[in-house]
């Protein structure tokens, strides 16, 4: 026995060295896109993130962060943290499965060498399979939660197998209590660790009780309502009860704010205290654990209380203003994000009754919590709800890619619709949910992220339903063609792919061994694991209830239900073994099993995910980021709008100081009051936004949307129109359509004009003298809605009261209908849209005009490019995005430059594009049209007629491919449509580039292959 717990230390620690080694050499240095940047800057100045919220996760990072040094290594020191993280969860994961197959082998003291290398070997085989998996391995390398809410799963399954062994000890209680303060700690990273609850429950029972069905069924009610409770009651209902304590203090005996909240801290404290106590002096060892149990949890849960002290602060990043228990009851319930039906409710084509209002939102004024408004609850036409709704979304984007997904057997319902007219509407089946939900949700959303880890892959680009992006592959032809079509045909830029990975089904095949062996030899060690794997996968998948077209790809989710499949993974080596250990001598059999399913396992997979997962030497996020704040003027201020152009923003200000004088500002946010008072505020160097609008103006609930009601008949100048709107006047209300009996603003145009002073334009630097010529008198603009919400009118309060002070920023990658139909007077000088009063010269297919001068400075000496070319880095779908449209930028001020008469200066411009971008880093796409019609202008046709070669090459290798598929992957979901027609626009532009440049040989041949494409298609 000692003998074993030493080689299972030894080995444990060794996978836990591999697995720190591999993650800390592949971390990325710096930030990573998504919410990494977010992470980080919240971390690093101990922030308030988005809802709903990790403050453990931040306070760990922070911690971390001290031993940065230069704050350019905050990020790296963030990402170790991950990195150390991954590689604890793999030695708990080790742990986990050498525990799990010592019952299946070692039923007395019987530790036989072929034993002892059997267990080993699973644990070995079955650990670094986990630490060399896609979802894992990605989640290890980035400042993200997943990492470190992993490690709290694994240490809480591990430590209640620990209060398994030693269930009989007077003492094992203890650890029951540790799996309750680490579940507490939990919620301040990540809620996905409670969903091991009911795999816990279930060790405890299998220990403690005789099984029968009827116990099962009872444990399996107790875990659902421990789950529930922590979840729904015990999270939610802490803040919601301080809230009333703090109501009636504060309102009802005129004390000051969160005075209700520390006196409802002293009684729940002093009742803890005399419970545990009672519970004790009694002997009632059950309730005094379940007591203190419950003690603990409230401890972990008290990280919280770090997001309130913090928000009171006023920090620059201060997401929903969580400063007192109504706010950050807001914040952790994630009310800002809406809900969904999960067990009943409306189908995507139902009709709305009407709005219900519900609880009351309070907010601090005059010392007091005054009531501003009601939540409100649509409630929907009874004949288009259903149980189990998945097919709920309105937006008529999901709704077209439901009719994809399911052939929907729906009924026409004929309803009347708010005009009084009739119309019929889709009303789809209980059985169309459920193929949507068992083809979408499991199928699309989890299988093929499962499969992902443990049979191949078959690129990094998102995939929303075709046969080419995102699919899961094995490497096995028949497979793989009966699926997706057949593979030696697809195009090259796809097979070279470095996400295009291979496992042979291998890692499949032993899990599903591991699988059935665990349930023949240890049913009730099964069943824990199968709860583990399902609470952490399927059960998701209901939960989460998720629509089509996602913005990224959600396999981070169900990394819970991959360490699950993994231990299967380590018990497929035992099981291996068991069956070869009857034929050849056990010591040689556990020694050639757990070889040869190291080498094909994990070995495998290490080999093929490691060029997509080394992120090492990569600072693109840190260095776009940079590159949109240096797109700037000095105290500018920069409208963003996703995640991507956000983040890694904030990022670079809060941690790395860049540009800490321009004012970001996120569109998607200035709808909430919260967000404007912060705008409001100054930040760093950046000064505040110069709004005129009052907090009581649009405090949450007022004037949150305005109808438009085109009453004047023309452009009418916005100061006017934001002094009408904010009038409290009656005249200027009218009644609302959403509440009855109440009167809301509106606006009384939808037209605007900006009168333009061209003297102050150019003493501001706003506009370049040379454009003086250019200047408006007045700007005009029109909007063609019937509703302008409160990120469009505090717009319009910014360009009233600006006055020209201070240049306004759009970044490229905001969405057209953010730009307000101003974007006749946007200048492109980089990755920025700069508002400018001048009426810019439209080019084709872009928005705005370049600025030749400030952009060449621009790209040419200022920009960063993330490590391309200095060394071999992987660059992913976002960052192939992101830089593909930085080709198309290059290709633009070539154009620019040669149109003012700069031939030498653009051909500088584009030989650096291709110097950064060649096809082997930045795939070659319809980005690369623009380079190409500029080398022509610029007179360097040999180069143009290289690429031009190149691009169609690659465009009718792809059609080829497309129309040779059969017509069975063309369909539905799997559609290809949008690549064809892209494919086709290029080689348009491609015949229309060539004609125009006399190459009427190479235009020929184009066109050749459009009309018998062109025909095909049709």
């Amino acid at each position: 026995m000692k003998k074993f717990r030493f080689y299972n230390n030894l080995a444990g620690w060794l996978t836990f060295l591999v697995a720190a080694i591999v993650y800390i050499l592949t971390i990325e240095p710096t930030t990573s896109f998504w919410d990494c940047g977010e992470f980080i800057a919240t971390a690093y100045r101990l922030e308030v993130g988005h809802p709903p919220g990790a403050p453990f996760f931040m306070i760990l990072g922070r911690f971390f962060t001290l031993f940065a040094g230069d704050p350019a290594n905050a990020a790296k020191m963030v990402n170790l943290m991950s990195a150390l993280a991954s590689a604890f969860t793999i030695l708990f994961l080790f742990w986990t499965i050498t525990h799990l197959v010592r019952k299946i082998f070692i039923k007395t003291d019987e530790y036989t060498i072929g034993n002892i290398v059997a267990i080993i070997g699973s644990g070995l085989v079955g650990a670094l399979a986990y630490t060399f998996s896609d979802t894992f391995w990605f989640s290890a390398v980035e400042a993200e939660v997943y990492a470190t809410s992993s490690l709290f799963t694994a240490i809480v399954f591990w430590a209640i197998l620990k209060w398994e062994n030693e269930s009989e000890d007077k003492y094992a209680n203890r650890w029951l209590i540790l799996i309750a303060y680490l579940m507490g700690l939990s919620i301040g990273v990540h809620l996905l660790n409670l969903l091991a609850i009911p795999a816990i429950v279930f060790v405890y029972y299998f220990k403690k009780y005789k099984v029968t069905k009827k116990g099962v069924f009872y444990a399996l009610l107790v875990s659902g309502i421990l789950l529930g409770s922590i979840m729904y009651i015990l999270i939610p209902g802490v803040v919601k009860v301080a809230s009333w304590f703090d109501l009636l203090f504060v309102n009802g005996f005129g004390l000051p704010y969160n005075s209700g909240v520390i006196f409802y801290a002293i009684i729940l404290i002093g009742f803890i205290i005399w419970g545990l106590r009672y519970t004790q002096q009694k002997k009632k060892v059950v309730y005094n654990t379940i007591l203190l149990g419950i003690t603990v949890i409230l401890i972990g849960y008290s990280s919280f209380a770090m997001i309130v002290i913090r928000s009171s602060a006023d920090p620059p990043m201060d997401q929903n203003n969580p400063d007192n228990v109504f706010d950050l009851l807001y914040y952790i319930n994630r009310e800002q994000y809406g809900d969904r039906p999960l067990i009943y409710g409306q189908t995507f084509d139902a009709p709305m009754v009407r709005n219900k209002q519900t609880k009351p939102v309070y907010v601090k004024k005059n010392g007091r919590y005054e009531i501003v408004d009601y939540k409100m609850k649509v409630e929907y036409d009874d004949r288009f709800t259903t149980l189990l709704p998945r097919m709920y979304s309105s937006n008529p984007i999901h709704v077209n890619e439901y009719k994809k997904w399911v052939n929907l057997e729906g009924k026409e319902v004929n309803v009347q619709n708010p005009r009084g007219e009739n119309e019929k509407r889709i009303r789809p089946t209980f059985g169309d949910n459920l193929a949507f939900f068992f083809k979408y949700q499991v199928g699309h959303m989890y299988w093929r992220y499962f499969m992902w880890n443990f049979a191949g892959r078959q690129n990094d680009i998102q995939g929303h339903g075709n046969v080419i992006h995102g699919n899961w592959i094995s490497g096995i032809p028949f497979i793989d063609d009966a699926r997706l079509g057949d593979q030696d045909k697809v195009p090259e830029h796809l097979k070279n792919n470095p996400a295009r990975n291979k496992y042979y089904m291998l890692p499949f095949i032993l899990g599903l061994i591991g699988l059935i062996f665990h349930y023949k030899r240890n049913k009730h060690d099964f069943i824990v694991v199968m709860m583990l794997f399902i609470l952490t996968g399927i059960a998701i998948v209901v939960y989460l209830n998720q629509y089509p077209i996602q913005p990224r790809e959600r396999d981070y989710a169900y990394a819970g239900s991959f360490y699950a499949y993994a231990i299967w993974i380590g018990i497929g080596v035992s099981g291996i073994f068991d069956f070869l250990r009857r034929k050849i001598p056990a010591t040689f059999s556990a020694i050639l099993t757990t070889l040869i399913a190291l080498i094909f396992v994990p070995g495998i997979m290490a080999k093929e995910n490691w060029n997509d997962h080394d992120r090492s030497g990569r600072y693109t996020a840190r260095d776009i980021a940079y590159n949109y704040l240096n797109s700037c003027k000095e105290n500018a201020i920069l409208f963003t709008n996703g995640d991507n152009d956000t983040f890694p923003l904030w990022y670079a200000q809060e941690v790395e100081g860049i540009r800490t004088d321009i004012k970001l500002c996120n569109l998607s946010y200035l709808r909430a009051s919260w967000y404007i008072e912060q705008m409001s505020r100054k930040s760093y160097e950046a000064d505040p936004m110069p709004f005129s609008l009052t907090h009581d103006k649009i405090h949450k609930g007022n004037r949150d949307i305005l109808p438009m009601i085109d009453r004047v008949g023309q452009p009418v100048e916005v100061k006017q129109v934001i002094d009408f709107v904010a009038s409290d006047d009656d005249k200027t209300k009218i009644n609302s359509p959403f509440v009855r009996n109440e009167k809301i603003n509106y606006i009384p145009t939808k037209q605007f004009k900006l009168a333009i002073d061209s003297a102050t334009v150019i003493k501001k630097n706003i506009v370049n003298e040379k454009y003086s010529g250019r200047i408006v008198d007045e700007m005009q603009w029109k909007l063609g809605n019937s509703y302008l919400y409160k990120d469009g009118l505090m717009l319009l309060d910014l360009l009233a009261t600006n006055n020209w002070e201070r240049p306004i920023y759009w970044a490229m990658t905001v969405t057209s209908t953010k730009y307000f139909n101003l974007q006749k007077y946007f200048k492109l000088d980089g990755l920025t849209y700069q508002l400018v009063p001048i009426e810019t010269e439209s080019e084709r297919f872009y928005i705005g005009e370049a600025d030749a001068d400030v952009m060449f400075d621009n790209i040419m000496n200022k920009f960063k490019w993330g490590g391309i070319g200095e060394r071999d880095i992987y660059l992913d779908e976002n960052n192939i995005r992101m830089f593909s449209n930085m080709r198309s930028n290059f290709g633009r001020l070539a154009e620019k430059l040669i149109g003012e008469g700069k031939k030498d200066s653009a051909l500088m411009v584009l030989d650096r594009c291709m110097e950064l971008f060649p096809e082997e880093i930045i795939p070659f796409n319809n980005t690369l049209l623009s380079v190409i019609s500029a080398y022509y202008h610029a007179g360097n046709n040999e180069v143009a007629t290289q690429l031009v070669k190149r691009l169609n090459d690659i465009v009718v290798a792809e059609l080829d491919y497309y129309f040779t598929l059969e017509p069975k992957y063309k369909k539905g979901p799997l559609e290809i449509n949008n690549e064809i027609q892209t494919n086709l626009y290029i080689l348009q532009e491609l015949y229309n580039i060539t004609s125009q440049n006399n190459q009427q040989a190479m235009s020929k041949q184009i066109e050749q292959h459009f009309l018998n494409y062109m025909q095909q298609y049709r």
